[in-house]
């Protein structure tokens, strides 16, 4: 299964409908959980996810809104038994920061946290079967970054192709595996019956105002989930504080080949969720979520 579960939508102050920040990746059989607010571990439960689903934990800054949950969401994997590492991931500048918000028992934390803090430009976090995972500088008042996660390129069996060959069955899988099969007098090989399949590429983009980073982080990818702090009529104020509107964060959706776009981090000056989708209309045409608490959204198809 692929989703975006959003635990929390609120930025800096929660409100009655919002709770602070909260993401969960599900990807095939990682959970990647960013930026777990205050509340968080209320909103797993609520959303019917466990802490031991949790692989990677990524932190983009250390503002409150972004990383008081820790405390709560850490102590509950400890409490749950969890049998796995989970990597943590969190601005280099940062670590004592993680170290006292940890808030764990030395022998607990040795067992199953592994802190992989992200340093310089940009950084490879991991490169895994299930792809890789980077974190990218962005621009805010304190040192921030963005994650993406780009799935590595597979391929795409045509059954047409495999049926004219008389390839069925196990032999699929043969094939597959070896790139070629004898099938009676002749062979069949894996580019005669399949087509290259691009793999998928999700961005996360919190605090920041437009800089280099967010396209690097959005480039093509077909899910792009972005601040959207302020309004248009408030961009001054953005700009100040180091963040994007829903505008900004559409255009660059739009200039940047996003698919899908989940805009959320609102500040607590909106009452209208419509208000941020008007505005992103106007620059983006495909497929837009304007988050709410505890939506699942649906990783985007293959192309392919």
């Amino acid at each position: 299964m692929r989703e975006l579960v959003v635990l929390g939508t609120a930025s800096q102050v929660p409100t009655r409908t919002r709770n602070h920040n909260g993401y969960f990746l599900r990807w095939d059989g990682e959970g990647f959980l960013f930026d777990p607010g205050e509340g968080t571990q209320r909103q797993l439960l609520l959303a019917g996810i466990a802490a031991s689903d949790i692989t990677r934990i990524c932190v983009t800054h250390f503002h409150g809104d972004h990383c008081f949950g820790l405390p709560g969401v850490l102590s509950r994997i400890v409490l749950d038994g969890a049998a796995h590492p989970v990597h943590c991931h969190y601005p280099e500048s940062g670590r004592d920061l993680f170290a006292r918000l940890r808030w764990l028992r030395s022998d607990a934390a040795a067992r199953f946290l592994r802190e992989e803090p992200a340093s310089g430009a940009r950084a490879l976090l991991a490169s895994e079967p299930f792809g890789t995972f980077s974190a990218v500088r962005l621009d805010h008042g304190v040192e921030a970054y963005g994650y993406r996660l780009d799935e590595p390129p597979g391929r795409r069996m045509l059954p047409d192709r495999l049926a004219a060959l008389g390839v069925s069955g196990p032999a699929v899988g043969a094939l597959q595996r070896a790139g070629r099969l004898e099938v009676g007098a002749r062979t069949a090989t894996l580019d005669e019956v399949s087509v290259e399949r691009p793999g998928l590429a999700v961005a996360f983009v919190m605090d920041t105002r437009l800089c280099d980073g967010v396209y690097a982080l959005a480039a093509g990818a077909d899910l792009l989930i972005i601040e959207s702090t302020f309004l248009e009529a408030d961009a001054a104020l953005a700009a100040e504080f180091g963040h994007l509107t829903a505008g900004q964060a559409a255009q660059v959706a739009a200039e940047s080949g996003v698919r899908t776009l989940v805009l959320t981090h609102f500040s607590q000056r909106y009452q209208d969720p419509a208000e941020f989708e008007r505005e992103a209309r106007v620059h983006f045409g495909g497929e837009l979520y304007v988050a709410q608490d505890l939506d699942r959204i649906p990783v985007p198809k293959h192309l392919v």
